[in-house]
């Protein structure tokens, strides 16, 4: 995945022959598109999320700990529309000491094609501290990853410009989830809002968002554009960053 070092982004994996991988399945609905009909990328978040929650429950792993996301690549090559009838695969493509890869390859009914990787960070419940994967996690989840091994350092690091316009942002409380923290759907509805006086982008297109510090109730965002990158940030703190970008042929 690429970063600030300039180094091109990492190519995605492709559906594991062995291992675990879970369908899903999803109709856009009214409330996911744009004012043009295509399926907005928070609500893509949304169904990622809510397959790979999905996928837990069904493993029949007992888990009592929380996951949070790192980062997330999402890359549309033909966006979803309205109505159009999707199938999700997730799986488990690659594995650290406290965090997974998940992979999740969309497929529509009217050609939607979208590929998306996340990284989650596996976290104590009560004290919010990274907690190493145990033996039923890699049991269930490791033969998909074939032994991939992935890091967890940030990459989108580089500072705000100081010409970057800014606008504020704000939080609403049906934002947060469970830890009292704005849900990870909604900074793509962040980077959504930001740039929207561009219009739709052409296809292919890839968008990374990264996350750096948690959001609260009473945070003050601001929206801090430079081109295609973003930067969301709570007072002088960076919370997340995203980077927008054309996939090459």
């Amino acid at each position: 995945m690429g970063g600030a070092s300039g180094q091109g982004p990492e190519a995605l994996t492709g559906v594991p022959e062995v291992g675990r991988v879970f369908r899903g399945s999803h109709r856009v609905r009214l409330g996911d598109i744009t004012p043009s009909g295509l399926l907005r990328l928070d609500a893509m978040a949304r169904y990622l999320q809510d397959v790979a929650n999905d996928d837990a429950y069904d493993s029949g792993i007992d888990n009592p700990a929380e996951w949070v996301v790192r980062r997330t690549v999402i890359e549309v090559h033909q966006p979803a529309v309205l109505r159009e009838d999707l199938e999700l695969l997730t799986f488990c493509s690659g594995t650290g000491p406290c965090w997974a890869e998940r992979r999740t390859s969309i497929r529509g009914s009217s050609g939607a094609s979208v590929e998306a990787a996340t990284l989650w960070v596996q976290i104590d419940a009560a004290s919010g501290r990274p907690l190493r994967l145990d033996t039923n996690f890699v049991q269930v989840f490791g033969p998909s990853a074939a032994g991939r091994t992935v890091k967890a350092r940030h990459q989108l690091t580089d500072p705000v410009p100081q010409d970057a316009s800014a606008s504020p942002f704000a939080v609403r409380w049906s934002d947060l989830d469970v830890l009292g923290h704005v849900n990870n759907a909604v900074y793509w509805a962040m980077l959504e809002e930001a740039f929207a006086v561009d219009g739709a982008v052409s296809v292919p297109f890839r968008v990374e968002l990264e996350h750096h510090q948690a959001l609260g109730r009473e945070a003050d965002v601001r929206l801090c554009r430079s081109g295609e990158r973003l930067w969301v940030c709570d007072g002088d703190l960076v919370s997340a960053a995203a980077a927008r970008g054309l996939i090459k042929s």
